[in-house]
């Protein structure tokens, strides 16, 4: 069984853009976020559902500007969000001209959004943007309790993020040289991803995700370096938050792979979980987007970082399954994002 797909042709990230909430405009992280909504996180919305929409379209306007492009110079968009039925990529994209697809991938939507871009991008030439998104109060109210209930979250819960990422993926070298920052001395590609299996680990708590997606994370990650992959300079983790990022490093250890001195997560960098109160750290769709459009991105353009797995980590339930008391199965994507010089006849 393959696991490894080595795209054709690199796939360049000519753009990002990242838009969050208050919360995580107060977090570590703070600097590196295009823009920042102090306030209600309602982003002039009646509704937080209605609000997350917005995210994407911000989020994917401001990508597109960065990227020099139109919209309707993406050839597809792709997206997803954690609401049923993805409504917020529905109503957030729909003024957008670019053909759509509905991704559903839960907290690993960003990494598999990103690795069917680059698939489409490297196999048929086309620009394609991946998006997604999360927002606490939506995701509370679908997932466990409204906040207005003031429900107490144990310590294993993680703070959905409210935020959103937006990516440009072109195949042309060009686009992302006429695109890259001012400064910039390195080109994000991806060069290669492998899909994640379903993994069901016997977690029933929906307040303990990280518990329910590591062993996914340790499943892809296994067969990504059965299969020839190398060992990277960073391996990202979505959102295993506190409690996952300690069962994946065991998992690993066991397996003979000590990945603890190249290991972070998104949920444990976008917060601070001591000072504000984040309990096991982020999660959502928008914490790994954001963490990567923004932080990730701007130290691999600037040649802090050349090589990064990037490892989506998604809970696989609905409203339904949650209240049945069914098993989280769960996913983990892996793309790898590695960096090129730019070299100084292409500065000109």
């Amino acid at each position: 069984m393959k696991s490894i797909y080595r795209l054709e042709k690199p796939v360049y990230i000519t753009a990002s853009a990242s838009v969050v909430g208050h919360e995580e405009s107060e977090g570590p992280l703070a600097e590196t976020f295009d823009t920042a909504v102090k306030g209600d996180d309602f982003f002039g919305k009646d509704t937080w559902e209605k609000a997350e929409a917005e995210l994407q379209r911000l989020a994917l306007s401001k990508a597109l500007t960065k990227a020099l492009m139109t919209d309707g110079e993406a050839d597809i968009i792709l997206s997803g969000d954690l609401l049923n039925q993805c409504i917020g990529s529905a109503q957030g994209l729909c003024g957008f001209v670019s053909p759509f697809l509905g991704l559903y991938g839960a907290c690993s939507t960003a990494a598999e959004g990103l690795m069917l871009a680059s698939l489409l991008s490297s196999a048929y030439g086309i620009r394609a943007a991946a998006v997604t998104s999360s927002h606490n109060a939506s995701a509370e109210r679908q997932f466990r309790s409204p906040l207005e209930y003031g429900g107490q979250r144990p310590p294993t819960a993680q703070w959905t993020v409210t935020g959103s990422g937006a990516f440009v993926l072109s195949c042309r070298r060009s686009d992302a040289l006429r695109a890259s920052p001012a400064g910039a001395a390195q080109l994000p590609e991806i060069f290669e991803v492998c899909p994640g299996r379903i993994v069901d680990a016997g977690i029933k708590d929906a307040n303990n995700m990280g518990a329910a997606m590591a062993p996914a994370a340790a499943d892809t990650l296994c067969r990504y370096f059965e299969g020839g992959g190398a060992m990277p300079q960073l391996i990202l983790t979505g959102d295993l938050g506190f409690e996952g990022s300690e069962i994946l490093m065991e998992i690993m250890a066991d397996c003979g792979a000590d990945i603890s001195d190249r290991y972070n997560d998104c949920g444990l960098m976008i917060f601070d979980r001591k000072r504000q109160d984040k309990h096991a750290g982020g999660s959502g769709c928008g914490c790994s987007a954001t963490v990567l459009a923004g932080h990730v991105l701007r130290q691999m353009r600037l040649g802090d970082l050349k090589d990064v797995l990037f490892l989506g980590t998604g809970a696989l339930m609905n409203t339904m399954s949650v209240q049945q008391g069914a098993d989280i199965p769960s996913i983990a994507h892996l793309v790898h994002i590695r960096s090129s010089a730019i070299g100084e006849e292409e500065k000109l």
